[in-house]
């Protein structure tokens, strides 16, 4: 398979950091925005790429604090993040997107959605929550204690969060595989935990802010497709679901044998139901 390349990519000027994206295509094709993951960046995308290229151009950015994007160690607020979004759409003259959030990634999709709905054609969410729960606070504090406990304690969080994060059928068949993605994902923030501990510090804020919230998501008519892991022990699928009382035109579609990384252990299932649902841009396809 040849090297990927960008058509377009550049660095979008964010106050005094730059916010750096890319984008795959002519201008021709309704662009679909990939949201990152916390600890992603646009390169983890490149092997799915050419799945949507058919049908979409592909529009990917790093948030402050991952991949090439200014890393700074200060406050990161998630609508901020968003934001980023819009003015790269803008600076591109895309008037609407198809937006789809992965993990923390739907965080930020959310928050695009809440702020700039007129901005989107569609919303595709996997692997998030819009709700208080118990256990995911517990997750994010013992998160935050590994990144600010030093180097040992990083190394061992790496080994616990890939035993966590997917599902039986998938460490099955990626077993020998599943050491080289622990170690990429060290070696890429063991020198800057400080923006795992930045991005994660965002998310109260986030949910501080959810009940004042919540009229505004209740008033999100994009159709959205909800399509959780149904192994995800991270954020399991009844957590999920509760995000279809919330958002008034949602369709539930769990993908089975997958925990929290849907679109990496089925992308058999994951990008031709994405592809119908953004092709039809309703919830009935």
């Amino acid at each position: 398979m040849p090297e990927l390349t960008p058509d377009r990519q550049g660095r979008l000027a964010a106050g005094t950091h730059e916010v750096h994206w890319e984008y795959f295509g002519t201008g021709d094709r309704e662009p679909i925005a990939l949201l990152n993951g916390l600890a992603m960046h646009c390169k983890a995308w490149y092997g799915f790429v050419p799945r949507l290229l058919a049908q979409h151009d592909v529009l990917l950015y790093d948030y402050l604090g991952q991949g090439e994007s200014s890393s700074p160690d200060e406050p990161v607020l998630i609508p901020q993040l968003a934001r980023h979004l819009v003015d790269v759409l803008d600076l591109l003259g895309v008037a609407k997107v198809h937006a789809m959030g992965v993990s923390y990634g739907g965080f930020v999709a959310l928050e695009l959605a809440r702020l700039h709905q007129d901005r989107l054609h569609t919303l595709t969410l996997s692997g998030t929550l819009l709700s208080h729960e118990e256990l995911f606070e517990m997750y994010e504090a013992l998160s935050l204690t590994f990144y600010r406990s030093g180097p040992l304690a990083f190394e061992i969080y790496t080994r616990y969060m890939y035993e966590k994060i997917f599902g039986e059928a998938f460490v099955r068949r990626a077993r020998a595989d599943l050491e080289t993605m622990r170690r990429k994902f060290h070696d890429r923030y063991r020198d800057r935990t400080h923006a795992l501990i930045r991005l994660t510090e965002a998310q109260d804020p986030f949910f501080a802010a959810l009940e004042g919230n919540l009229p505004c998501y209740r008033a999100i008519e994009t159709p959205t497709l909800l399509m959780p892991g149904a192994e995800d022990r991270a954020i399991p699928p009844w957590v999920q679901r509760k995000i279809v009382d919330i958002l008034p035109r949602t369709r539930w579609e769990p993908i089975p044998e997958s925990g929290h990384v849907v679109y990496l252990e089925r992308p058999d299932v994951f990008f031709p139901t994405l592809l119908a649902f953004t092709k039809a841009k309703s919830i009935d396809f």
